[in-house]
């Protein structure tokens, strides 16, 4: 073992470290660009020893460990006095020589360049030296003289590490990058491997890398990043409480990286710091905020590493969890969500396993894993009640879960006990393991049949349970306003998860369907039924009554039969009509009127007579209700029928009696709910959608915005349903500017949002099934997706995000479209950027005219020409040619609205160079090929360009028209002869019979070949452009 420590390396070594320390800021402001090797004098065996370990630490990664101890060995000889016969080195050296030593392998890694793995190694190899020395001091040290001192003790490891620091340091300025990278990584790596660092240093380095944090390099940013994260979490509270500054010294380091972690360019700037920085209250939200990162990989990490070592999930609040779930399984990338669905079935749900087992003794991993109150206690930190319903992500979170445990859908068992002490956690589970077993192509079929009841068993336990939320319910009706009434919120949550599970059930068994089919019928008819209850309810009915013919006759019937006997449980006081279907009247006696609140005939009128103001307001609200609840039960109904009304009588019915008179109330909420059902009933009926267009289109222009949203969405499924309304040809050109001005309108009404992004979807869904094809609406759409004023609506502009290059892609015709509208788009474009304030910003115009040159590129259609397919010699299908008459149109637009008298500059310069970049092909139409180079022949003559790049565009494409169309005139003489009509430049076969198509393209290929005056021809225009240049 080491003796004592040597008296005379201390002594020289301290004198050392001071003219180091003096020298230090020289240095550094010296800061040379170049790594200046000083005289090494003669070899030693030091130097030999030291030079072999580091030449054996640069070859693998894998015996550090050995070589770190072979250094210390040397390292303890040259510090510290031991026995001649454990010495290894013959010659007398002392820690100074060491440390140069050391520092001379430093100096020489600095110019080895970042791809090299060598130097990483050496990089991590000095790390660990650093590490296993600093640590082998610290326990030479007497226990006294460690306690005693409030400041790092000085020790050869703390001596060797500030003089390496001493050399790095300056070089952190250095103007060679590879420098600089190499020293910013060593700097972190010395950080990262030590527990503590002279206070002398610290500020240094913290300067030195602040300032590398800012480098234009991002590797050198990376390795920045890294070293000031382990700085980070040194910094006091009063130092987190600085007011923000300028100045790098004094501004808080932990608010600087945070900075960075949010702005930082380079993603793998921003993953390090996500790895790095110290978990803490005030770190947590931003570093949480990085799941919606732009880069995958830095969300994949949030979710594989972060969050599993950040402890127990229960310690972020609930609102961040179900973020953070929603986040990450609905992300795009797939590594993502297999991360999240991880963490989730994995992670969180071995927290809540861990307490539930808490109380027992020596809980181990088998009592553990599986364990139902883990799971339950798991939903219920996910709040199930409300993360389930709607656009909530239990359900998806569920189904990530079943796919993983494999040991939890074999362990569980839903007996008659699970069932008859059912919780909004509990019942959640049943619902999601059917879900996951019905949903997987039949996989688990078998697994679900054998777990989850029976259809008779289950529609006792339904009964059971929509009977206490109708107790319930109707306490808390009869209790006073200042009473207290107890929530049925869970208790509806059970009734909904229950009729969820009964909707994917199989009604095979008549016994069990019977039973099903009386309670839902019993169901439907409470008038204290929840609407979400009450879809339900209609959904699996229409799903036990059956979708043929019968079935849906026999489902209308029977919600129709509900309709009428709601009515009659809330007004049994009323009378009914004389009419063979009196129940049905009973519910339309309330609709007859023309408003609700008007005094009925004989008794009832006397009685309204009679009561006071009060009574009869009661009285008005109670009617609206009655006419509300009988609308929905109708609306329900009709969301499930899909034969045609004409043939159901039971739906005739229904619109004459109850949705007509329902549109014709005077009461806006009954009115607006009609009117929803009457669109319904339009898509079962062309000629009542015809009837009724002027209607829906009338509410659009005179109702409020949730009327106009309600009219848009009506309009969009009856023009997707019954589409020849408007492409026919017999269609009413009226209706047409009716249709033009209702989307020109919605579109841009900005003061609504939700109005202008349900005409935008609705026209975006028309425009792409062919329905409507104004170019009108496609520059609005165009415009409107570049327009400032729209870039917080979120649902405009992911909408036409996704619209406008599928609907350009999927069709040549809607190319030709665009194409058509670019210049308009540019000039709109152009005048809305001139007329904005100062401060707002628009993207710029040459973003827009790539944008549209993306659109019309001919070569990005799904769906090419037939005749443009070309065959190799072995006849089978080579490629398919572009035809480049859309890019063509385009070129002739944009050039002849750049000609045009009192065009702008910024606007002409924009269209010239879109001209410039467009695809020009022989495989076009030579009539085109002709008229556009005219046309650019003639805008050179015009002198439209003004600067240099503007002519240089021009040039470009009058070079590349004049080619094209020389060869598009070679191949048209060289395929002249007795099948002259099958050509290649027009993309035109003149044969009838297709099983001629494939010889005739490959004799027309065999002709494509460039005749001998084809280069005189080429020349000549070359000559002729020169001339006129």
């Amino acid at each position: 073992m080491p003796g004592r420590v040597s008296t005379r390396s201390s002594s020289t070594s301290q004198a050392t470290h001071i003219v180091s320390s003096q020298n230090l800021s020289t240095r550094r402001t010296a800061a040379s660009s170049r790594i200046e090797i000083p005289d090494e004098g003669p070899s030693t065996s030091l130097r030999t020893r030291i030079c072999e370990i580091f030449k054996d630490a640069q070859r693998s990664s894998a015996g550090h460990r050995k070589l770190a101890t072979s250094l210390r060995k040397v390292q303890e000889a040259c510090c510290y006095e031991v026995p001649d016969a454990q010495g290894k080195v013959q010659e007398k050296f002392e820690e100074d020589d060491f440390n140069l030593e050391v520092a001379r392998c430093v100096i020489r890694l600095l110019c080895v360049k970042k791809s090299e793995s060598v130097g990483d190694r050496i990089v991590h190899f000095l790390g660990t030296f650093l590490r296993r020395a600093s640590e082998k001091d610290i326990a030479l040290l007497p226990e006294e003289q460690v306690e005693e001192k409030q400041t790092l003790p000085e020790t050869p490891s703390t001596r060797l590490t500030a003089h390496i620091l001493s050399i790095l340091l300056p070089l952190l300025d250095s103007k060679e990058k590879v420098v600089r990278f190499r020293a910013t990584q060593l700097v972190a790596q010395v950080i990262n491997s030590l527990d503590s660092i002279e206070d002398e240093y610290y500020q240094l380095i913290r300067t030195g890398l602040l300032r590398r944090m800012r480098d234009k390099e991002p590797t050198i940013r990376v390795q920045a990043v890294l070293g000031l994260g382990r700085l980070a979490g040194n910094e006091t509270e009063e130092d987190q409480e600085e007011p923000a500054s300028d100045d790098d010294d004094t501004s808080s380091l932990l608010r600087k990286l945070l900075e960075v972690l949010q702005n930082d360019s380079s993603a793998d700037v921003r993953r390090s710091l996500l790895l790095n920085l110290p978990l803490t209250p005030t770190t947590l939200p931003f570093l949480l905020e990085r799941a919606r990162d732009v880069d995958p990989a830095i969300r994949r990490a949030l979710y594989s590493r972060l969050l599993p070592a950040l402890g127990d999930f229960r310690h972020l609040s609930l609102s961040m969890r179900e973020k953070l779930l929603r986040w990450g399984l609905r992300d795009r990338d797939e590594t993502v969500r297999k991360a999240t669905g991880r963490l989730f079935s994995e992670r969180w749900i071995e927290d809540c396993a861990a307490s539930a087992t808490a109380g027992e003794s020596k809980p181990t991993v088998e009592a553990i894993f599986p364990n139902l109150d883990g799971l339950l206690e798991l939903l219920e930190r996910i709040d199930v009640v409300n993360s389930a319903t709607g656009s909530g992500i239990a359900t998806e979170a569920m189904r990530e879960f079943w796919s993983e445990r494999q040991d939890y859908r074999h362990a569980f068992i839903f007996d008659d006990a699970f069932w008859d002490r059912l919780t909004p956690e509990s019942v959640f589970v049943a619902r999601s393991f059917n879900d996951f077993c019905k949903d997987e192509t039949g996989t688990f079929e078998l697994l679900a049949e054998e777990k989850m009841p029976e259809v008779t068993k289950l529609a006792f336990f339904l009964q059971r349970y929509i009977n206490d939320l109708v107790n319930r319910m109707r306490y808390n009706n009869a209790m006073t306003e200042s009473e207290e009434q107890e929530d049925t919120v869970e208790k509806e949550f059970i009734v909904e998860q229950l009729l969820h599970i009964a909707k994917a059930l199989d009604y095979t068994d008549e016994i069990g369907r019977r039973k099903m089919f009386s309670l839902l019928r019993e169901t439907l008819a409470i008038e204290e039924l929840p609407e979400e209850i009450t879809r339900l309810v209609v959904d699996v009915l229409s799903g036990v009554c059956g979708s043929e013919a019968a079935g849906e006759r026999e489902f209308c019937g029977i919600v129709l039969e509900a309709i009428a006997e709601v009515h009659d449980n809330v007004a049994p006081d009323e009378p009914m009509a004389d009419n063979d279907d009196g129940s049905f009247h009973s519910a339309r006696s309330e609709l007859s009127d023309s408003t609700p609140t008007k005094a009925r005939s004989g008794g009832s009128a006397n009685a309204v007579k009679d009561d006071n103001s009060e009574m009869v307001e009661a009285k008005a609200v109670r009617e609206i209700m009655i006419n509300i609840k009988c609308l929905h039960i109708a609306q329900c109904m009709l969301e499930n029928v899909e034969g045609s009304l004409q043939r159901n009588i039971h739906l005739v019915t229904t619109l004459n009696n109850l949705v007509v008179p329902a549109v014709r109330s005077h009461e806006a909420p009954i009115r607006e709910r009609g009117l929803v059902c009457l669109g319904l009933c339009c898509l079962l009926d062309k000629a009542l959608a015809d009837e009724n267009l002027t209607l829906f289109l009338h509410c659009f222009t005179k109702g409020h915005d949730a009327l106009q949203v309600s009219a848009l969405h009506i309009l969009c499924d009856i023009f997707t349903t019954h589409s020849n309304l408007v492409t026919a040809e017999t269609a009413d050109p009226a209706l047409h500017r009716s249709l033009y001005r209702v989307f020109s309108r919605g579109l841009k009404a900005a003061h609504a949002p939700e109005v202008q992004s349900a005409a935008t979807t609705a026209l975006c869904k028309l425009m792409l099934t062919s329905v409507v094809g104004d170019e009108d609406l496609l520059k609005q759409l165009v415009t409107l997706f570049f327009d400032p004023a729209t870039k917080d609506n979120a649902a405009v502009i992911q909408a036409l995000s996704y619209f406008l290059p599928v609907f350009c892609h999927s069709k040549r015709e809607n190319m030709e479209k665009m194409a058509a509208v670019a210049a308009a788009v540019v000039h709109t474009h152009v005048n809305l950027a001139d007329e904005l304030e100062e401060g707002e910003e628009v993207v710029s115009a040459t973003t827009v005219a790539n944008m549209l040159l993306d659109w019309t590129d001919t070569r990005k259609l799904v769906a090419q020409d037939v005749a443009v397919v070309t065959y190799n010699g072995a006849r089978d299908t080579e490629g398919k040619g572009t035809n480049g008459d859309v890019h063509l149109t385009l070129a002739e637009t944009l050039l002849e609205r750049a000609m045009t008298y009192g065009c702008p500059k910024e606007e002409r310069k924009t269209l010239v160079n879109m001209v410039g970049k467009i695809c020009i092909v022989s495989n076009s139409s030579r009539e085109k090929l002709q008229t556009v180079t005219d046309l650019a022949t003639e805008a050179m003559d015009a002198k439209i360009a003004t600067d240099t790049t503007t002519r240089n565009a021009l040039n470009k494409i009058h070079q590349a028209l004049c080619n094209a169309l020389g060869e598009a005139d070679s191949v048209g003489r060289s395929a002249e002869g007795p099948n002259a009509d099958e050509t290649v430049a027009g993309l035109r076969l003149g044969t009838e019979d297709a099983s001629d198509v494939e010889g005739t393209l490959l004799k027309l290929e065999e002709k494509r070949t460039v005749t001998p005056g084809q280069d005189a021809l080429v020349e000549e225009l070359l000559l002729d452009e020169n001339e006129d240049l």
